[in-house]
């Protein structure tokens, strides 16, 4: 996975996707998914990794099976709260830790 934390007005927020889809952009209709800006470039980490991350997020913008699955193993996310464009999972949460 790659994960880029962004300050916004005092709060940070996560931006995850997997690590094959970034830079790729799927569209449906007038819905899309743009992996090809700064927004998803990060770093790679393990699940431990964001397990430590998410304890100072306010936001998470995540994008593809890995991340979603990491995600809800986690009890971030409930698989149905997960959109799809172009058959690639997607999902935004604010959490409340």
């Amino acid at each position: 996975m790659i994960a880029k934390i962004h300050a916004l007005q005092g709060r940070k927020v996560l931006a995850l996707c997997d690590k094959n889809l970034l830079g790729k952009r799927f569209e449906a209709g007038k819905l899309q998914l743009d992996l090809t800006s700064q927004f998803y470039k990060g770093d790679v980490i393990s699940e431990k990794e964001l397990l430590e991350i998410l304890k100072d997020i306010y936001t998470v913008n995540a994008v593809g099976r890995k991340s979603i699955a990491v995600l809800a193993k986690f009890a971030v996310i409930s698989k149905k709260n997960v959109c799809r464009i172009k058959g690639i999972p997607y999902a935004n949460v604010i959490l409340e830790f």
